[in-house]
């Protein structure tokens, strides 16, 4: 999902960032982005598409042993917030709906895989519980404390632009030889970079300024 997500970025260059968890993917575009003339269909479509595309174009890359069974389709839609804090809402929002759901999927599956229940008995025992019964049951049951779990799970997977430096071969002939040869070259390219952190707070934004442009 991820290579699928930093493909997007890569294609369509006016995205600022990217975040995603489970089986979804939210791109934010540049404010004063007039990529289609601002046409939200074209938006949506080549988005959805090209995600498609490169699910099943890297399928193999993830899934050497496992053939795709089915034509993968992603559906999407295309919203315009006012303000940059509205924006931010948003993500928040999907943040703590990863945080609840993976809380409650990690809980869920230890009492069926651990606790040999079913997944009715399973989501019996869940029902009305709050976050911390779920970490009191992966505690106290499982010996699981819950914040020492992967950040991917716990918190997603926001993408943003970097500056990375890469070490490529190049053959090259240097002065005074007659063969060309191989030497490693240190170049500096941007690309979508994954983080697994926290973007409810300020400290991200205030890290990230570039991300947004100004609400004026």
């Amino acid at each position: 999902m991820t290579q699928c997500a930093q493909t997007v970025m890569i294609q369509l260059e006016d995205i600022v960032m990217a975040y995603g968890q489970s089986d979804e993917y939210s791109f934010v575009f540049k404010r004063k982005s007039n990529w289609f003339r601002r046409r939200a269909s074209k938006f949506m479509t080549n988005v959805a598409s090209q995600f498609a595309s490169s699910y099943v174009f890297y399928w193999k890359d993830y899934f050497k042993d496992q053939d795709l069974l089915y034509p993968p389709a992603f559906d999407g839609r295309v919203v315009v917030y006012p303000s940059n804090q509205t924006l931010k809402d948003y993500l928040s929002w999907r943040q703590a709906d990863c945080h609840i759901n993976n809380l409650y999927n990690t809980v869920f599956w230890m009492l069926i895989q651990r606790s040999k229940l079913t997944p009715a008995q399973a989501q019996e025992r869940l029902q009305g519980t709050l976050a911390a019964d779920k970490n009191e049951i992966l505690f106290s049951e499982y010996n699981i404390n819950y914040n020492n779990e992967p950040p991917m799970y716990r918190k997603g997977t926001v993408l943003i632009w970097k500056k990375i430096k890469e070490v490529i071969s190049k053959e090259i002939k240097l002065p005074g030889e007659t063969e060309e040869k191989k030497v490693e070259v240190t170049r500096t390219r941007t690309k979508p970079v994954a983080l697994h952190c926290d973007i409810i707070g300020d400290a991200f934004w205030k890290e990230h300024p570039e991300i947004l442009e100004d609400d004026s």
